[in-house]
């Protein structure tokens, strides 16, 4: 029997541990052919994403993809992510979070779209509530330690 990784629970951990402590949990993904984001906003082949109860609806933390829709510049969006392809999860105020190795990701079941893989385009500015990357004011690096 294969041992069930323990990337997916981490993950489930820190975003509760953000919510608890007041702050907004966000994770770093690198995008592959089984990413399912908007390509406009992928920069250097990698998105943030904003997973905080006021920028998602109908999250799902699962043990191989993270689901959820977000609002980018006023659009809804179905957003899938392969856990395997999260290479960070992080406290936007603070920084505090914790690295991943990222692996190559299983394809989304039933997914028929077209690869998200394009070429990198730059950041969009965010907006309240919605599952942008725009860092704070005053931003913290994050502060991470890569599990293997």
């Amino acid at each position: 029997m294969q041992e069930t990784p323990t990337k997916p629970y981490l993950i489930r951990a820190l975003h509760e541990w953000c919510t608890d402590n007041g702050y907004t949990p966000h994770i770093v993904v690198t995008v592959d052919a089984n990413t399912v984001v908007p390509p406009a906003h992928i920069h250097d082949g990698q998105i943030t994403l904003n997973i905080g109860a006021l920028a998602t609806n109908r999250l799902i933390l699962g043990n191989e993809y993270i689901e959820f829709q977000t609002r980018f510049g006023g659009v809804t969006e179905q957003i899938f992510v392969p856990v395997a392809a999260v290479s960070a999860i992080y406290a936007r105020e603070t920084g505090a979070g914790m690295g991943f190795d990222v692996i190559e990701s299983a394809p989304y079941p039933g997914n028929q779209a077209e690869t998200n893989s394009s070429a990198p385009a730059p950041r969009a500015a965010g907006g309240k509530g919605a599952g942008k990357d725009t860092p704070p004011d005053d931003p913290k690096p994050p502060r991470l330690t890569v599990i293997k």
